[in-house]
């Protein structure tokens, strides 16, 4: 109906008849552009935050009284292996947790999944905390 009122509108030798293909063939790459990066924009963003919580998760454990060496470690590599692929690559050469007498801090590497291939998004992630001890009154 929109075509055949279009077409009675415009004069018999009007240069518009066929344009809106050619629209369409210009516009849909720019579309498809700015579609791909919002999606890819979006797993960076799930990325770092799985690699956040990963790290907050790493510090939680290693900052108990008196947890073993490597608690911290092994609970972000747990957080990891159950968050799914968000974050790749974050096992070479895995989570690491420096502890200090006061301090532990927690660092989570690896590259976010990737939309686009052959373009990658490295994300780093790191929490920190206070170790929890006796203190004289």
């Amino acid at each position: 109906m929109a075509s055949v009122i279009r077409h009675r509108l415009l004069p018999a030798g009007s240069s518009e008849r066929g344009g809106n293909p050619v629209e369409l063939a210009v516009a849909l790459p720019a579309i498809l552009v700015m579609l791909f990066a919002s999606i890819q924009v979006a797993v960076v963003f799930v990325a770092r935050a799985t690699a956040l919580n990963a790290a907050q998760s790493g510090v939680n454990a290693q900052r108990l009284y008196e947890a073993p060496a490597g608690a911290g470690e092994a609970r972000a590599t747990k957080f990891l292996n159950q968050a799914g692929d968000w974050l790749i690559d974050w096992d070479d050469p895995g989570p690491s947790c420096v502890t200090t007498d006061t301090d532990v801090t927690c660092t989570v590497t690896g590259k976010s999944l990737s939309v686009v291939p052959g373009v990658d998004f490295t994300i780093e992630q790191s929490a920190h905390g206070t170790v929890e001890r006796w203190a004289a009154p």
